[in-house]
């Protein structure tokens, strides 16, 4: 039925880790974006959330707005009063670089953009926010890979099956030739969400900023 019918629905639902009881912190975006058809977005601010939800109720497609339970109060941005709209399928570049590009969504854009001020005396890395994880926007990450030739992919989500995975996939098949170092990854520990050990398991600065190095001093 994929491409052949208007289904103009969106669904809103929380996700992410913010010490709630166990599937409550789980992150299923992976599960989604495998249903034809299906866009996934997941905002990193504010900003970006009331211009892409606009988008998303305006799309003809079903569309699964994620929004990432610690994200609710921990960030704050001036949003205009007005409608204004954010593309489905663009990604941004939430910070420029040359040295590394990190490329991440949901909350693990303001944790890259923590571990890029953090390295910028030393590595200048670029953050790709994805926005929308279904479908991936391709283009303006090969651009930015083709720059730096070193890539991060960061997410909250288990390894197996992820999104980061996929674009791993995606650069090694159509960039290839242009990187410095082998395309590195941080995500989630292969465990049950439980709030009381997510310190344990959700990444954060400190991880990107260790992967960062790695793949800088290849």
């Amino acid at each position: 039925m994929a491409n052949t019918r208007n289904m103009p629905i969106t669904i809103r639902a929380p996700y992410g880790g913010v010490h709630t009881p166990e599937l409550h912190s789980d992150s299923l975006e992976g599960l989604m974006a495998q249903v034809p058809g299906i866009r996934v977005v997941i905002p990193s601010n504010p900003y970006d959330a009331k211009g892409l939800l606009i988008s998303s109720i305006e799309s003809e497609d079903p569309v699964i707005f994620l929004e990432h339970l610690k994200l609710y109060r921990s960030i704050k941005q001036e949003v205009p009063d007005e409608d204004y709209r954010v593309p489905l399928d663009k990604a941004a570049i939430a910070r420029e670089g040359s040295d590394v590009t990190v490329i991440g969504y949901g909350l693990m854009i303001p944790e890259a953009l923590k571990a890029a001020k953090e390295l910028e005396n030393d590595i200048s890395v670029e953050v790709v926010d994805l926005r929308t994880v279904s479908p991936i926007d391709m283009e303006t990450i090969l651009e930015s890979v083709k720059k730096t030739g070193r890539v991060v992919v960061t997410q909250e989500a288990q390894r197996q099956a992820g999104t980061a995975g996929q674009i791993m996939s995606e650069i090694s098949e159509r960039a290839f030739m242009y990187m410095e170092a082998p395309i590195t990854r941080y995500r989630s520990r292969p465990v049950f969400p439980f709030g009381a050990a997510e310190a344990d398991w959700i990444p954060n600065s400190t991880n990107i900023i260790e992967k960062v190095k790695e793949v800088y001093d290849f």
